[in-house]
């Protein structure tokens, strides 16, 4: 449905776009002048949580949103990017913002920067933290854009710190050095204020021991600190002071096993009780996530096949290892031949990306993603060919998903006497093509 304040909404974001052409210009300095001259609503936060990390970010932010909600309580939350819609990134206790508060605050930014240079994650910020500041929440949940020492959330006093686990990614910003990278993430870090961090590599690990100690702030580390594993169809967490016996997640994967044990931790920590937390590993959602689609017409198109859709916006080799431990899990328990519909933005990894699935995947088909600087659909092919996949260009979603549906039945049988077998197909690669696929 129309609405008047959506085109202003619009308007005003491509104006804040406008007033700094860099997309990602990292430093504090832009940010506390303005938020000083907004008053410092970044001071005025509920106890707030602050996420950083390479891969989990999300998804332990979701799992500590269920656990917040679980309790009865509302939360503040800040993430990025958005997959359908802008309001996304914001919600105010516990509720996406509506587009006339966010135009509001959007433009008091715009009025306090007065012209001057502001990134427009930078401004997003600001208006974030300037509506956080003006109405009530228990806690606040905000997750760093872009490394952590220097980026824009990086200006408020958390009551507790969470680094996900550390990988490569954002090469042309943070660099190639796995203990720089660290060390930037680590930036989040405050004096006494607790630190949970995930599984990390163990270079990883030292940087940011030594990066808590520097702070004199307490840091725990999941399996070393506390411990969170699969019991058949169950959950434990496990520390020192409890044994809880959980439901499985509803978010699918290893991996979540270990988000859910970090926002577990740092959950108790805060005051949140055993109960919700319980309740919560049921409740979560957290979309584009390993998501099984089932409605809307890429869905519509599959289940006429008898296939399965899978999404998920992972789009660093370290979440396509995640990826591909889900797939071959779900391989063991019903073999179906396994198609990537498949974009990637062009300064990402996407040939480790698909070496995750070298062996698992049977065919790539690449698209585009319209309105990002994405790979070429040609070289993504090419990539795929070259590491033993069939590789094919899909001219829009909806010609690669079918692409998929044809490729993946042709293979599944090795002559005409055979039956089909549908098959499983997985859109992958990126956050802007999961929103694509959300918002048809």
């Amino acid at each position: 449905m129309w609405s008047p304040n959506l085109s202003k909404l619009d308007t005003v974001l491509a104006q804040l776009t406008a007033l700094h052409p860099k997309k990602i210009d990292l430093g504090l300095g832009r940010i506390e002048r303005v938020l000083e001259a907004l008053d410092n609503p970044h001071l005025r936060l509920p106890p707030s949580i602050h996420i950083a990390g390479t891969n989990g970010k999300g998804s332990t932010t979701a799992f500590l949103r269920a656990m917040i909600e679980a309790d009865d309580k509302t939360a503040h939350i800040y993430t990025s990017p958005h997959l359908v819609r802008f309001n996304e990134r914001i919600t105010l206790a516990s509720e996406e913002i509506k587009d006339e508060v966010l135009l509001g605050v959007l433009q008091r930014v715009m009025d306090a920067n007065g012209g001057e240079p502001l990134s427009f994650f930078e401004a997003t910020t600001a208006a974030a933290f300037l509506a956080f500041s003006e109405h009530s929440a228990n806690y606040a949940l905000i997750e760093v854009g872009l490394g952590g020492r220097y980026d824009a959330t990086n200006v408020f006093d958390p009551v507790a710190s969470i680094i996900t686990p550390v990988n490569y990614d954002h090469a042309e910003f943070l660099g190639r050095d796995l203990a720089g990278i660290a060390r930037e993430k680590a930036g989040i870090i405050k004096n006494h204020v607790p630190v949970f961090a995930g599984r990390q590599d163990d270079l990883v690990n030292a940087v940011l021991r030594n990066e808590a100690a520097k702070h004199r702030a307490p840091i725990k580390f999941l399996s070393e600190d506390f411990r969170a594993y699969r019991d058949q169809d169950r959950m434990v967490f496990d520390a020192d002071d409890v044994l809880m016996d959980l439901p499985r997640p509803a978010l699918i994967g290893a991996h979540q096993i270990d988000n859910a044990g970090v926002a577990i931790a740092t959950a108790r920590s805060v005051g949140l009780s055993d109960k919700a937390i319980s309740k919560a590993m049921k409740t979560v959602t957290w979309p584009a996530r390993l998501q099984n689609l089932t409605t809307g017409p890429f869905a519509d198109m599959m289940s006429e096949s008898g296939g399965e859709l899978w999404l998920d916006g992972g789009h660093n080799p370290h979440a396509a290892a995640a990826l591909a431990n889900v797939m071959a899990e779900l391989q063991d328990k019903t073999e179906r031949v396994l198609i990537l519909v498949m974009g990637i933005l062009g300064n990402k990894d996407a040939g480790k990306f698909l070496d995750a699935f070298t062996g698992l995947a049977s065919c790539v088909i690449a698209v585009d993603i319209p309105g990002s600087p994405a790979l070429a659909p040609e070289t993504l092919r090419e990539l795929a060919e070259n590491r033993g996949m069939i590789g094919q260009v899909g001219k829009n979603l909806t010609d690669a998903v079918q692409r998929a549906i044809n490729t993946g039945e042709a293979l599944s049988r090795q002559d005409a006497s055979e039956p089909i077998v549908p098959p499983r197909v997985l859109i992958c690669g990126s956050l802007y093509l999961a929103g694509q696929v959300l918002a048809a």
